[in-house]
Protein backbone atom coordinates (compact mmCIF):
# COMPACT_ATOMS: atom_id res chain seq x y z
CA UNK A 1 0.00 0.00 0.00
CA UNK A 2 2.50 2.59 0.92
CA UNK A 3 4.10 2.01 -2.47
CA UNK A 4 1.20 2.68 -4.71
CA UNK A 5 0.75 6.25 -2.52
CA UNK A 6 4.52 6.76 -3.44
CA UNK A 7 3.71 6.57 -6.78
CA UNK A 8 0.23 7.91 -6.89
CA UNK A 9 2.34 11.07 -5.19
CA UNK A 10 5.07 11.18 -7.61
CA UNK A 11 2.52 11.33 -10.52
CA UNK A 12 0.80 13.91 -8.81
CA UNK A 13 3.84 16.11 -8.15
CA UNK A 14 4.74 15.62 -11.63
CA UNK A 15 1.98 15.36 -13.88
CA UNK A 16 3.62 17.13 -16.55
CA UNK A 17 5.61 13.78 -18.37
CA UNK A 18 9.21 13.45 -18.75
CA UNK A 19 11.73 15.49 -16.31
CA UNK A 20 13.84 18.20 -19.30
CA UNK A 21 17.52 16.67 -19.73
CA UNK A 22 18.79 19.57 -21.93
CA UNK A 23 20.34 21.63 -19.93
CA UNK A 24 23.73 23.17 -18.69
CA UNK A 25 22.28 25.26 -16.07
CA UNK A 26 18.69 24.83 -14.35
CA UNK A 27 16.96 26.97 -11.84
CA UNK A 28 14.10 26.19 -10.18
CA UNK A 29 12.43 28.30 -7.90
CA UNK A 30 9.47 28.06 -5.97
CA UNK A 31 8.45 29.33 -2.02
CA UNK A 32 9.17 27.39 1.08
CA UNK A 33 7.82 23.67 1.20
CA UNK A 34 6.67 24.24 -2.64
CA UNK A 35 8.60 20.71 -4.17
CA UNK A 36 11.43 23.16 -5.73
CA UNK A 37 14.41 20.76 -3.28
CA UNK A 38 12.50 17.36 -4.78
CA UNK A 39 11.71 18.42 -8.35
CA UNK A 40 15.29 19.51 -8.57
CA UNK A 41 16.77 15.96 -7.17
CA UNK A 42 14.33 14.65 -9.77
CA UNK A 43 15.67 16.66 -12.36
CA UNK A 44 19.38 15.43 -11.18
CA UNK A 45 18.28 11.74 -11.13
CA UNK A 46 17.88 12.01 -14.54
CA UNK A 47 21.69 12.20 -14.88
CA UNK A 48 23.89 9.38 -14.20
CA UNK A 49 26.12 8.87 -11.06
CA UNK A 50 27.31 10.47 -8.88
CA UNK A 51 26.32 13.48 -8.36
CA UNK A 52 27.31 16.51 -5.94
CA UNK A 53 24.69 18.08 -3.82
CA UNK A 54 26.38 21.34 -2.85
CA UNK A 55 24.32 22.41 0.55
CA UNK A 56 24.50 26.16 1.41
CA UNK A 57 22.29 25.78 4.78
CA UNK A 58 24.59 25.80 8.49
CA UNK A 59 23.03 23.61 10.99
CA UNK A 60 22.55 27.11 13.62
CA UNK A 61 19.69 25.47 15.25
CA UNK A 62 17.89 22.52 16.60
CA UNK A 63 15.23 22.76 13.92
CA UNK A 64 17.60 22.89 10.96
CA UNK A 65 19.75 20.55 11.82
CA UNK A 66 16.61 18.25 11.53
CA UNK A 67 15.92 19.58 8.23
CA UNK A 68 19.23 19.12 7.03
CA UNK A 69 19.26 15.29 8.23
CA UNK A 70 15.84 15.04 6.99
CA UNK A 71 16.93 16.28 2.90
CA UNK A 72 20.03 13.78 3.55
CA UNK A 73 18.01 11.18 4.30
CA UNK A 74 15.69 11.42 0.84
CA UNK A 75 18.74 11.02 -1.32
CA UNK A 76 19.73 7.98 -2.10
CA UNK A 77 23.07 6.22 -3.30
CA UNK A 78 24.74 7.92 -5.73
CA UNK A 79 24.94 11.11 -3.82
CA UNK A 80 27.90 13.13 -2.86
CA UNK A 81 27.29 16.08 -0.28
CA UNK A 82 29.55 19.08 0.47
CA UNK A 83 28.89 21.54 2.37
CA UNK A 84 29.28 25.21 0.51
CA UNK A 85 27.63 27.53 2.87
CA UNK A 86 30.12 30.63 1.38
CA UNK A 87 32.89 29.20 -0.82
CA UNK A 88 29.69 28.19 -3.63
CA UNK A 89 31.35 29.89 -7.09
CA UNK A 90 34.89 27.57 -6.15
CA UNK A 91 32.68 24.58 -5.26
CA UNK A 92 30.43 24.31 -8.47
CA UNK A 93 33.73 25.30 -11.01
CA UNK A 94 35.69 22.05 -8.45
CA UNK A 95 32.63 19.59 -9.74
CA UNK A 96 32.80 20.44 -13.45
CA UNK A 97 33.59 17.54 -15.43
CA UNK A 98 33.47 14.86 -12.00
CA UNK A 99 29.79 14.14 -11.79
CA UNK A 100 26.61 13.36 -14.12
CA UNK A 101 25.30 16.45 -12.74
CA UNK A 102 25.43 18.83 -9.83
CA UNK A 103 22.93 20.21 -7.08
CA UNK A 104 22.83 23.38 -5.44
CA UNK A 105 20.54 23.83 -2.80
CA UNK A 106 20.13 26.30 -2.48
CA UNK A 107 21.10 30.09 -3.53
CA UNK A 108 19.00 31.60 -0.94
CA UNK A 109 20.55 30.48 1.96
CA UNK A 110 23.99 30.95 0.35
CA UNK A 111 23.50 34.49 -0.09
CA UNK A 112 21.67 34.99 3.28
CA UNK A 113 25.49 33.66 4.63
CA UNK A 114 26.92 36.07 2.16
CA UNK A 115 25.46 38.97 3.65
CA UNK A 116 24.86 37.97 7.27
CA UNK A 117 28.71 37.76 7.53
CA UNK A 118 30.31 40.59 10.20
CA UNK A 119 32.50 41.47 7.72
CA UNK A 120 30.71 41.58 4.94
CA UNK A 121 29.71 44.90 3.07
CA UNK A 122 27.41 45.29 -0.47
CA UNK A 123 30.47 44.60 -2.33
CA UNK A 124 31.81 41.82 -0.77
CA UNK A 125 28.65 39.92 -1.45
CA UNK A 126 27.63 41.77 -4.64
CA UNK A 127 31.41 40.21 -5.50
CA UNK A 128 30.81 36.71 -4.68
CA UNK A 129 27.45 36.84 -7.09
CA UNK A 130 29.52 37.72 -9.70
CA UNK A 131 31.78 35.64 -9.62
CA UNK A 132 29.15 32.73 -9.65
CA UNK A 133 27.64 34.56 -12.58
CA UNK A 134 30.84 34.42 -14.79
CA UNK A 135 31.13 30.85 -14.06
CA UNK A 136 27.52 29.79 -15.11
CA UNK A 137 29.17 30.69 -18.82
CA UNK A 138 31.96 27.87 -18.70
CA UNK A 139 29.72 24.85 -17.02
CA UNK A 140 30.32 21.12 -19.10
CA UNK A 141 28.76 19.53 -15.76
CA UNK A 142 24.81 19.93 -15.57
CA UNK A 143 23.90 22.11 -12.70
CA UNK A 144 20.46 23.04 -11.03
CA UNK A 145 20.23 26.19 -8.91
CA UNK A 146 17.44 25.35 -6.20
CA UNK A 147 16.23 29.04 -4.92
CA UNK A 148 13.23 30.89 -2.70
CA UNK A 149 11.11 33.12 -4.46
CA UNK A 150 11.12 35.41 -2.10
CA UNK A 151 9.63 38.72 -3.70
CA UNK A 152 6.17 37.79 -3.92
CA UNK A 153 4.96 39.10 0.00
CA UNK A 154 5.31 42.11 1.96
CA UNK A 155 7.99 44.92 1.77
CA UNK A 156 9.96 43.99 4.42
CA UNK A 157 10.25 45.97 7.46
CA UNK A 158 14.18 45.88 7.80
CA UNK A 159 16.95 47.67 5.76
CA UNK A 160 19.03 44.17 6.14
CA UNK A 161 15.60 42.42 4.92
CA UNK A 162 14.98 44.47 1.56
CA UNK A 163 18.32 44.43 0.46
CA UNK A 164 18.11 40.82 1.07
CA UNK A 165 15.02 40.70 -0.82
CA UNK A 166 16.35 42.82 -3.68
CA UNK A 167 19.54 40.89 -3.94
CA UNK A 168 18.12 37.78 -4.36
CA UNK A 169 15.74 38.89 -6.69
CA UNK A 170 18.68 40.78 -8.90
CA UNK A 171 20.26 37.15 -8.50
CA UNK A 172 17.15 35.27 -9.48
CA UNK A 173 17.22 37.28 -12.60
CA UNK A 174 21.04 36.81 -14.01
CA UNK A 175 21.17 32.94 -13.32
CA UNK A 176 17.48 32.87 -15.35
CA UNK A 177 19.35 35.12 -17.43
CA UNK A 178 21.87 32.28 -18.51
CA UNK A 179 20.28 29.62 -17.42
CA UNK A 180 18.92 26.71 -20.07
CA UNK A 181 15.80 26.08 -17.84
CA UNK A 182 13.78 28.04 -15.67
CA UNK A 183 11.23 26.34 -13.19
CA UNK A 184 9.12 27.53 -10.73
CA UNK A 185 7.49 25.07 -8.51
CA UNK A 186 3.98 25.99 -6.82
CA UNK A 187 1.78 23.36 -4.50
CA UNK A 188 4.47 20.79 -5.56
CA UNK A 189 3.47 21.70 -9.95
CA UNK A 190 6.22 22.62 -12.13
CA UNK A 191 5.92 25.44 -14.43
CA UNK A 192 8.68 25.65 -17.39
CA UNK A 193 9.07 29.26 -17.56
CA UNK A 194 12.57 28.90 -20.03
CA UNK A 195 13.45 26.02 -21.95
CA UNK A 196 11.73 22.40 -22.63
Amino acid sequence: MALGLIIISWLTMYPSGPLPANFKVALVLGGARSGKSRYGLSLAESFPAPRLFLATGEARDGEMAARIAAHQEERGPGWETREAPLELPEAVGHGQGRYGAILVDCLTMWLANLMLRETTTDDNWQAGSRRLLALLERLTTPTIFISNEVGLGIVPESPLARRYRDGLGWLHQQVARAADLVVLVVAGLPLVLKGS
